[in-house]
């Protein structure tokens, strides 16, 4: 659809939310002062329960898997709570009265006890899911916005890798230690292996036993898993310094993000690709009068 179209589409769709939010504050007002709201109270109380009604249906439209789920029962739950007392402001035409004050809702106790207990439950709930609603905005939108460089400058988009599938952020000193399919190690982890476990000939033969390769099994696992981990950290410093050639330099938590780790393991990349930049650039000295 075009541009105009879509400006007149949401144009005419806000025009009817208007209107129908108009005859729905009618009848939602006359509920509250039958409540006992005094006139300030009757007077806020539709836009506490079909503004509710309209920042979860835009809650629908920005949220994604269970979050959205969880906003279409809050915007199907106060939609249903609106239509029962609507129904019932038609039901009861001592409503319509402006100075009879706290009337019943329905002449059966048992109906009239739960509708007052669904008329006053609404604002508490509103608070409640509102809040929970806006923290879920918020928490899902961070993550779209663009991250600021360690310069206060825009960083580029965190680069798409699926070497490295995302996890809960953990620092460096407790790299995580995920198990592995079973798989053959790299050739140079193998040669590595091969050099630690490469017998003398001139040693007598020792007899090998089931723990003896048990450890074996086990080092060559923790030499792959280092490589594995080495290989990440060259990736990250590539990405990194690609970025910077770019002049869209990632942040430490941008990058730590790209590769399923912290900011702090992404930070360290950073200050060692820095400080190898700093290792390899020419320095002056100054030569004294001496040595003229």
């Amino acid at each position: 659809m075009k541009h105009p179209g879509k400006i007149l589409l949401v144009a005419a769709l806000v025009a009817v939310v208007g209107m129908a939010f108009r005859v729905s504050w009618n009848a939602l007002r006359d509920v509250a002062r039958a409540i006992g709201a005094d006139s300030t109270g009757s007077l806020l109380y539709p836009f506490v329960v079909d503004g509710l009604m309209a920042f979860a249906l835009i809650a629908t439209l920005v949220l994604t898997d269970s979050d959205r789920t969880f906003a279409l029962k809050v915007l199907g739950g106060y939609t249903a709570a609106s239509l029962v007392l609507n129904y019932v402001h038609g039901l009861v035409p001592a409503l319509h009265d402006p100075d009879i004050g706290m009337v019943r809702l329905a002449d059966w106790d048992f109906a009239h006890y739960l509708l007052v207990l669904v008329a006053t439950s609404l604002p508490v709930g509103a608070i409640f899911f509102g809040s929970d609603l806006v923290a879920k905005v918020l928490h899902h939108s961070a993550p779209a916005e663009a991250v600021r460089g360690l310069d206060g400058q825009k960083s580029a988009p965190a680069p798409h890798t699926t070497a490295h599938p995302t996890h809960a952020p953990v620092t460096e000193a407790a790299e995580p230690r995920a198990e592995l399919p079973a798989m053959e190690p790299s050739a140079q982890v193998a040669a590595r292996t091969d050099t630690v476990r490469a017998p003398d000939p001139h040693a007598p033969h020792t007899l090998r036993t089931p723990e003896t390769d048990a450890a074996d099994e086990v080092l060559a696992r923790e030499q792959f898993e280092e490589a594995e981990l080495e290989r990440m950290r060259q990736d990250a410093r590539r990405a990194y310094v690609e970025s910077a050639q770019a002049d869209r330099p990632l942040s430490a938590r941008a990058l730590g993000e790209a590769f399923g780790m912290s900011e702090s393991w992404g930070r360290k990349q950073i200050l060692t690709v820095r400080d190898d930049e700093e290792s390899s650039r020419p320095r002056l000295r100054a030569v004294g009068a001496g040595a003229m």
